[in-house]
């Protein structure tokens, strides 16, 4: 009788094994074959108290070239990463200005709203779990996120067929710290010859959007004068009138000097932080360029809070409501220096003593 039941619960965990082996191939088999599409959803990242939600589209074709659309739901703010034959671009239309990077982005790193990474990632985990709930199927593995060691792991949901339906990226406590929601996938997308293409913005056009997505965002808040204010997409003045301070320094880190360098379009802020960690951030207004002003950088695009930046091994610059900012340190990691970033564009910044 023991071997009898040995034997039956012998067969009843490798028949379970059996499933789950067989369910997350079926997974990287349904998905792995899309090379081409194009995506529809919604992001939202959570970083501190502070939430940002995107409209998101991505167009994917062989994948070789992407482009990746997000929309902030707040303010119509747009920036681009696109990738194409001369290399990967963090584009903001809005100022005609764009950041190219030679990187291996996006094979380089985990990213949610891309079909083939997701797949990465439960390959690459042998831990990697699947389990059956209402009307699909639940994944869990690990991430890697190079610059964000906060994130460690994510949840993928799909419908019984293995369609994606959405992607949860969490902590080492399990909070939720980004999600993506897939709305529509069309895996036979017929994109335009230009399509990955850099693009540049005419002005005329780039200051009708802009007064439209103002006036429109406005009307949206109602009587929300806070939102109103945040609906301001440009700014009339070159000259940056109210500094910006980091909610976050590193410890025993501090304001040295703060210098004011007057330019041809306008002014430059200069912050000198000293101590054990020292920086120096640089703040000055962002302006459309008539040009397509392509900026060289050696890094890698990276997510900060409601922008996108550019991360080098000692420097990291992103704009922010208006402003562009420039940090530059030879002692701080990449992760140390998005903390900085993320306590200027979250919250109300508070002013720093200078010692």
């Amino acid at each position: 009788m023991k071997r009898i039941i040995l034997m039956l619960l012998g067969i009843i965990l490798l028949t379970g094994c059996s499933t789950k082996t067989d369910n997350l191939k079926n997974f990287k088999d349904a998905n792995s074959k899309h090379e081409t599409y194009e995506l529809k959803g919604n992001m939202k990242i959570i970083s501190n108290e502070d939430e940002f939600t995107y409209k998101i589209t991505v167009g994917v074709k062989d994948n070789e070239y992407y482009k990746v659309s997000l929309i902030n739901t707040i303010n119509d703010h747009e920036q681009i990463i696109l990738r194409n034959d001369e290399g990967v671009y963090v584009v903001t239309p809005s100022l005609n200005k764009s950041f190219k990077f030679m990187s291996e982005w996006p094979n380089n790193s985990s990213q949610a709203y891309l079909i083939s990474n997701l797949v990465s990632d439960v390959s690459k985990n042998s831990k990697a779990s699947i389990e059956s709930i209402s009307n699909g199927y639940q994944i869990k593995t690990t991430v890697n996120y190079p610059n964000n060691p906060k994130l460690v792991s994510e949840v993928i949901k799909t419908d019984k067929d293995f369609n994606l339906k959405s992607v949860d990226i969490m902590d080492e406590e399990n909070n939720i710290l980004m999600n993506v929601e897939f709305k529509d996938i069309n895996y036979k997308p017929n994109f335009s010859r230009d399509y990955f293409d850099l693009k540049v913005t005419d002005k005329s056009e780039e200051s009708e959007n802009e007064d439209k997505k103002l006036e429109d965002c406005r009307n949206a808040c109602k009587e929300d004068e806070e939102c109103k204010n945040s609906c301001t997409t440009k700014s009339t003045s070159n000259i940056l009138e109210d500094i910006v301070y980091p909610l976050y320094v590193p410890v025993d880190t501090y304001l040295s000097s703060k210098d004011t360098v007057e330019t041809k379009d306008g002014n430059r802020v200069i912050l000198t932080f000293a101590g054990v960690d020292p920086f120096i951030l640089v703040e000055e207004v962002a302006n459309f360029s008539s040009d397509m002003e392509v900026i060289p950088v050696s890094g890698e695009p990276l997510q900060i809070g409601a922008s996108i930046g550019a991360l080098s091994d000692n420097s990291l610059y992103f704009t922010s409501n208006g402003i562009d900012y420039y940090i530059t340190s030879n002692t701080l990691k990449g992760s140390e220096m998005k903390l900085i970033a993320e306590s200027i564009t979250n919250g109300t910044n508070l002013v720093a003593g200078v010692k």
